[in-house]
């Protein structure tokens, strides 16, 4: 007899209990789940065109994708005033995860040609789509600046997705994020923070010819010139309310960007902060406001 199974006799006579190996589909679960790295990678397929209609309730759905500190608070709501296009607060919608919580769910949901991924989609989906039945519109918009960790499967899960990049100068966008709390993210922590954003935002920028940019600046200098082209862009008509969105949104503007603090008394667009000097750009930040054109 093993020792294994002296051991086990033991166990059994004093205590009423054995020892046994874990199931592999078990061990794999408990793996995955104490490594959040491996629940990234969960499977999925893309829907086709015939199978869009029965995969996903939203059409069209739009994703501000920009880093964060770029005026995304500021758009949201310029096209949320918009009467067709419904622009909720950050919805975060990537940390929303679904488990199979024991081998007969798996099987079922195998059996239904459904892995995590897609069932991960099918939620986030019906979360977007009860928010656009609620306001009564057409098309929602989502702005999280995280979702550019997620470009490709955000396209993936929606194929008829409309992207947005809104872009605002590097240097800027740092300080910005400085400023937010300057003793707890000293400058140079800033700089490092808003790189990786940054980078993310051109690599979907170049991956996607079909998107639409948008510069920040643009926006405060000429909002209803921005907002024309862009609404071209999302086949809507221009509504002249998205440069008056209203004074209810103010304190939440404030809290999505430091520069805008006028906006609690108008709910108007106002200028935005001079940009810097060259000798004010630090050299890590330089090749992104050259590719971006704030620099030549």
């Amino acid at each position: 007899m093993s020792l294994a199974r002296h051991l086990n006799r033991a166990l059994t006579v004093t205590t009423g209990l054995q020892v046994r190996r874990a199931p592999e589909a078990a061990k794999g679960r408990k793996s995955a789940a104490a490594n959040p790295a491996a629940r990234q990678t969960a499977r999925y397929r893309c829907p086709s065109a015939e199978e869009l209609p029965v995969d996903r309730l939203l059409r069209r759905p739009v994703f501000i994708i920009s880093s964060i500190r770029s005026g995304s608070t500021l758009l949201r709501m310029m096209l949320g005033a918009h009467p067709r296009l419904h622009a909720p607060h950050e919805l975060h919608i990537g940390r929303l995860e679904v488990t199979c919580a024991n081998w007969f769910s798996e099987r079922a949901m195998d059996a239904l040609g459904l892995r995590r991924g897609d069932l991960e989609h099918l939620l986030w989906d019906r979360v977007l789509h009860r928010e656009l039945v609620k306001s009564g519109k057409d098309f929602v918009v989502e702005k999280t600046p995280a979702n550019v960790y997620m470009y490709q499967r955000l396209k993936d899960c929606w194929p008829d997705a409309r992207f947005v990049f809104l872009l605002r100068h590097p240097e800027s966008t740092a300080r910005s994020w400085h400023e937010t709390d300057p003793v707890k993210r000293p400058y140079d922590t800033a700089v490092t923070d808003v790189l990786r954003y940054l980078t993310a935002v051109e690599e979907a920028r170049t991956a996607d010819a079909d998107g639409f940019t948008v510069r920040y600046e643009d926006i405060t200098d000429a909002p209803e010139r921005e907002m024309r082209r862009l609404c071209a862009f999302l086949d809507v008509d221009y509504a002249p309310a998205m440069l008056d969105y209203g004074r209810k949104s103010g304190r939440e503007l404030v809290r999505g960007l430091g520069d805008w603090r006028e906006n609690i008394r108008t709910g108007t667009v106002q200028p935005g902060r001079a940009l810097p000097g060259e000798h004010e750009i630090p050299e890590r930040l330089r090749a992104m406001c050259r590719a971006w054109g704030y620099t030549s």
